[in-house]
């Protein structure tokens, strides 16, 4: 039972003193202890074991013991001595908390104190104060009563004074007078419900009223509607009743505005009616010669009559524009026939130079609402978008790079832009018809001048350069581009963007497609010993350095067409509305240049090809297998060297402007060649050891050739691109690797099944079965071999799609270099 006891007690122990793992390395970390029992997995087992490791320790257990136990009176003694000392805690608390509490009750009881000062202080300061606001109030009252009694005073006598002065036309004062009785009327607004005040307000308004009538018919009657302005001109009367006319109704100096343009410029309307000579548009100058000679006799007469805000010589000018706007419109839908695209554009000229001179000379601030406006700082929309050309306008002969010149600042917008031209824009598809024509015209003249000059003269300097046709072509679009952007950026813009793309199109065909040089098929007639002996006249027809050098300038002018075709569309986007940029879209012109530029490349590429393929013809006709001895390369590629020396120096030297084309040239030739070259490799069949290896050291010769081909014949060498070497590196490495496998014993089989797919990584049976012709082995053979190739297949990883996906892994190219250079020490061994 004692026993039972001591396990509950232990257990109820443990479990009290189970603490959580934050709080017992909190513990470690304030009391650091190195006592394994202080650990948290403290076992008693491991510790005996630890203090006995063996029988013979247990000599000195009564020791240990001892030990213990003291350490155990120790720790009852300061467990003793924590808890005395805890035995008072309780009571000093108790007693600090009822000190704290008796020193908030003190500390409440002096803020009320301090409150209540506070709240009689305040009383006694208003009472102090309550005579003194009552002082304020009285002045603040009397004050306005004085004023408002002044301001009574003044306009009574105010009214009175201008009901006299406007009897008198006494317009000077008046002018004055007016003003002040009107200002001072405003500080009576809220005293309306007076009688005595709404009485002098309704004599203002009708003292008003009447100057207003008295003015217009003051000048009803110096400036009539009908018949000629008096002789006396402007009177220091009427001068005055401007002043006055300010400070009255708006509507009345609009009426005086309105009278005085109307009348101003009867006589134009008589002098250019519909059925005058002078009304037409060979004669639109003398209607801007009038307008400047009645502006200048307005300044000289009447200038100082109207008030400079009322900017009379601007209105004067913009009536007459909307005048002329709406009877030119008129007149050209009446004579529509007879309107010529020189005369349309004389009098576009003419109209637009006046509006420039309008820019120039006005501010435009009339062109809104009513006068003295002031001009919009930003326009929202800009009227004119081409000023930036405009110092260009007059140098067209310069060449279509000035497309992409970096953006000048836009100069400010004329604010008299189309105010007069616009009624041109209606008739504008007469410029758009007579540029159709132009153009048209101007292509059948590039194709004349190109049948009658011929093609570039190799040697010159105009070999592989842009032909001077496609600069003149954008030149005179650029010349079209800026003229029409003159007189719209509307509808007009988007037809001549539809003249260009048509024409773009023509010059691509009728220039560029249709003047390259038609390919032969006639290729064949050629004998095996005329080609190792070299007889190069006999073969087979061949672009001559002419038309090499006609079909490199054709693609230099396809690319110029194309950058400047895409600057040419920025260019047009920029000059239409926002609203249509859009609708221009060059993209199908550009894609046109860009066939041209691929068919070029073509047709230099399969001329070279030709050339080369009664060389690879020849070379597949020799008899490999009884070839005895390695010697030097075999005259079949010295014919392939000696076209490629000869036609691709040219095709670089005219292509020197367009680099990236050049290089294409060599990456397409590279990948036609190369496939080509190991065809007509399968075909050498039987081929002997000596013979392989005399294939082997070709083509290595071939290869370096290749590999050298963009510098070729050049005194500058230049690092053929990576793109372009990695190429020619898989495609030759490739027939070198097969060669090797030609030239290795096919006995044991199972070895040379595994070099084959080692070395060739190529899991189609039937190119085994060409490597099998190659070496001349017999159908029997050539059938066990075939069946052992695909037992010794590696069994394909799945692809992704379920289906197998082969893959071999080839040598390094290291490895390769390596061993083709032990292969050319060999072959050179056996030469000497």
């Amino acid at each position: 039972m004692m026993e039972d006891e001591e396990l509950e007690f232990v257990e109820d122990l443990e479990a009290i003193l189970h603490l959580t793992p934050e709080v017992q390395l909190a513990i470690e970390q304030v009391f650091p202890s190195q006592d394994p029992l202080d650990r948290a997995d403290f076992n008693a087992v491991e510790y005996i074991n630890t203090l006995f490791p063996t029988e013979q320790s247990l000599a000195n257990i009564d020791d240990v013991v001892n030990n213990i136990r003291l350490k155990i009176r120790r720790l009852d003694d300061n467990i003793r001595t924590v808890v005395r000392g805890q035995t008072n805690v309780g009571q000093d608390g108790r007693q600090a908390l009822e000190e704290a509490q008796k020193a908030i009750q003190q500390l409440f009881g002096k803020i009320k104190d301090i409150k209540d000062k506070a709240e009689k202080s305040e009383q006694m300061v208003k009472e102090i104060t309550r005579d003194i606001k009552q002082l304020d109030h009285a002045k603040r009252h009397l004050t306005t009563s004085i004023t408002t009694l002044n301001h009574l005073h003044m306009l009574a006598g105010g009214v009175d004074s201008l009901e006299a002065m406007t009897r008198k036309r006494q317009y000077g004062e008046v002018a004055n007078l007016l003003q002040g009785v009107v200002n001072v009327l405003e500080h009576f607004q809220k005293y309306m419900g007076i009688p005595q005040i709404r009485q002098l307000s309704e004599r203002v308004k009708a003292a008003q009223s009447e100057l207003g009538t008295q003015i217009l018919a003051d000048f009803e009657e110096t400036f009539p509607a009908q018949g000629s302005k008096k002789s006396g001109g402007p009177s220091i009367v009427l001068r005055d009743a401007c002043l006055v006319a300010n400070v009255l109704d708006p509507r009345i100096k609009q009426e005086i505005i309105k009278k005085f343009i109307r009348q101003h410029l009867s006589e134009y309307l008589v002098l250019f009616q519909e059925n005058q000579d002078v009304a037409w548009l060979d004669k639109i100058d003398r209607r801007y010669a009038w307008i400047k000679r009645q502006l200048v006799d307005y300044e000289e007469k009447y200038g100082r009559m109207f008030p400079e805000e009322w900017w009379m010589t601007e209105r004067i000018a913009v009536e007459f524009c909307h005048i002329t706007r709406i009877e030119l419109a008129k007149l050209m839908r009446t004579r529509a026939r007879e309107i010529e695209v020189k005369l349309l554009l004389f009098a576009i000229q003419r109209t637009t130079n006046f509006e420039g001179l309008l820019a120039k000379r006005f501010s435009g601030c009339t062109l809104n609402d009513g006068p003295g406006q002031k001009k919009p700082e930003m326009p929202l929309e800009p009227t004119n978008p081409f000023l930036e050309d405009e110092s260009g306008e007059d140098n067209v002969s310069e060449k279509e790079e000035d497309l992409d010149r970096p953006k000048k600042p836009k100069a400010p917008d004329n604010p008299f832009h189309g105010i007069v031209s616009k009624c041109f824009e209606p008739h504008l598809y007469v410029y758009i018809e007579s540029q159709d024509k132009n153009l048209g015209e101007l292509i059948d003249r590039f194709v004349a001048d190109f049948r009658a000059q011929g093609p570039p003269k190799s040697g010159t300097d105009e070999g592989g350069a842009v032909l001077p046709s496609c600069a003149d072509l954008f030149v005179y679009y650029k010349k079209c581009m800026v003229q029409c952007s003159q007189l719209s950026t509307g509808e007009p813009m988007i037809a001549l963007s539809t003249i260009f793309q048509k024409y773009l199109r023509e010059y691509a065909w009728k220039i560029l497609s249709g003047n390259l040089p038609k390919t032969s098929t006639n290729s064949g007639g050629l004998t095996i010993s005329s080609l190792l002996k070299e007889k190069e006249g006999s073969e087979a027809a061949k672009f001559t350095m002419e038309e090499l050098c006609l079909i490199c300038s054709i693609l230099s002018t396809a690319e110029y067409c194309l950058a400047t075709t895409q600057q040419l569309e920025e260019k047009l986007k920029e000059k239409v509305d926002k609203s249509l940029m859009e609708r221009i879209n060059l993209t199908g012109e550009m894609d046109t240049f860009s066939t041209v530029i691929s068919n070029s490349i073509q047709l230099l590429v399969q001329d070279l090809d030709a050339a080369c393929d009664p060389a690879l013809t020849a070379m597949s006709k020799m008899p490999w297998q009884s070839v005895e001895h390695v010697g030097d390369q075999s005259p079949y590629v010295t014919s392939v060297i000696m076209h490629i020396k000869q036609n691709v120096p040219i095709i670089r030297d005219n292509l020197a402007s367009t680099r990236k084309y050049f290089t294409q040239f060599c990456i397409k030739f590279t990948n036609s060649f190369i496939p080509k070259f190991i065809n007509h490799l399968f075909r050498c069949k039987p081929i002997s050891m000596v013979g392989a290896e005399q294939l082997l050291l070709d083509t290595h010769s071939l290869k370096t050739v290749l590999l050298d081909l963009p510098s070729i014949g050049s005194q500058v060498v230049r690092k053929a691109p990576a793109s372009y070497t990695k190429i020619v590196v898989k495609g030759m490495t490739r027939a070198e690797m097969i060669l090797k496998v030609v030239m290795a014993p096919h006995e044991p089989s199972v070895v040379f099944v595994d070099n084959y797919i080692k070395l060739l990584a190529d899991s189609n049976p039937e190119t085994f079965q060409k490597i099998l012709d190659m070496k001349g082995l017999k159908r029997s053979e050539q059938s066990t071999m075939l069946e052992l190739f695909r037992q010794r297949l590696p069994t394909p990883p799945s692809g992704p799609d379920g289906g197998p996906s082969l893959s071999f892994s080839a040598p390094t190219p290291e490895q390769e270099s390596s061993r083709i250079r032990k292969l050319e020490k060999l072959i050179k061994k056996r030469i000497q």
